[in-house]
């Protein structure tokens, strides 16, 4: 089994400012078609703007798609998307204290925080756009109302695009890294058995957490640091950045992701760090 999973937003989607290589979607959907690749979105963005990814770019249906940072999975199987309730349950059960109206409540007065719109909010995600400059002490405010109450974990990431900081409290069971490990498993597949490619804050988990990293040749500088930080405490994990110059492509989006994959061995049939 060969899954390749990978964020989207400015990693398989070429919607950043960097110069994103012609072709390299089609390219994209073509190799992991030929190769029989379980493919996998592990993304922020919820159902309908994945829908609406898929229609602007042109990327292929996923085989899985782990939206809403990690919290909703669902598959999409003869043309129809199917909920995986067993995930639900699952979370459910892996973190009973969960409460997203009890966190919504205790964070209802901190100052330089906005709720988001309630189509980016379900019952395992509960999440703020933040003032950037205002980062350092809305966290220390949210720690001291939330941390280690609701068996949550607080992840907050920072759109270079926009200039928005994003903040997301999620059960600690159902994130981008545990939400890749459950459907690893339903699978049998084992970690080493599977790429993840991401750009930015929230893909720290699943880069570091044993699988195939790959960050994308336009990753962000504070993710690339605190990737390689964690490659120092453990110099085991397999994190490869991509370089660009490899088939004719850049590096950048798509391109990283096509170039991590094939690092990877994904396109040739061996799972196994290649050097390109």
């Amino acid at each position: 089994m060969k899954i390749l999973a990978t964020d989207l937003d400015r990693t398989l989607l070429p919607n950043g400012s960097w110069p994103s290589d012609p072709g390299a979607i089609e390219l994209f959907n073509e190799l992991t078609e030929k190769h029989d690749v379980l493919v996998v979105y592990v993304t922020g963005r919820n159902l309908a703007l994945t829908e609406n990814a898929i229609k602007e770019f042109g990327v292929r249906y996923p085989n899985i798609l782990c939206s809403d940072v990690g919290s909703s999975i669902r598959k999409y199987v003869d043309g129809e998307w199917k909920l995986d309730h067993g995930w639900i349950e699952h979370v459910k059960k892996a973190s009973p204290r969960w409460d997203a109206v009890a966190i919504r409540d205790a964070v209802a007065g901190v100052n330089g925080i906005r709720e988001q719109e309630s189509e980016h909010l379900n019952q395992f995600k509960q999440s703020y756009y933040v003032e950037h400059e205002k980062k350092t002490e809305v966290l220390k405010k949210v720690d001291e109302l939330v941390k280690g109450k609701f068996d949550e974990v607080i992840v907050y990431s920072f759109d270079s695009q926009d200039g928005k900081g994003l903040l997301d409290f999620l059960p600690a069971s159902a994130t981008k890294q545990t939400a890749l490990e459950y459907v690893a498993e339903e699978f049998g597949a084992e970690k080493e058995d599977v790429v993840f490619c991401g750009d930015s804050g929230n893909d720290i988990f699943p880069l570091t957490a044993g699988f195939c990293g790959v960050l994308v040749k336009n990753a962000d500088d504070q993710l690339v640091e605190n990737v390689k930080k964690a490659i120092n405490q453990n110099p085991k994990l397999k994190v490869y950045f991509a370089k660009g110059d490899f088939k004719g492509l850049k590096g950048y989006y798509t391109s990283g992701v096509i170039e991590g994959a094939y690092h990877y061995g994904v396109f040739d049939g061996v799972m196994e760090r290649r050097g390109i």
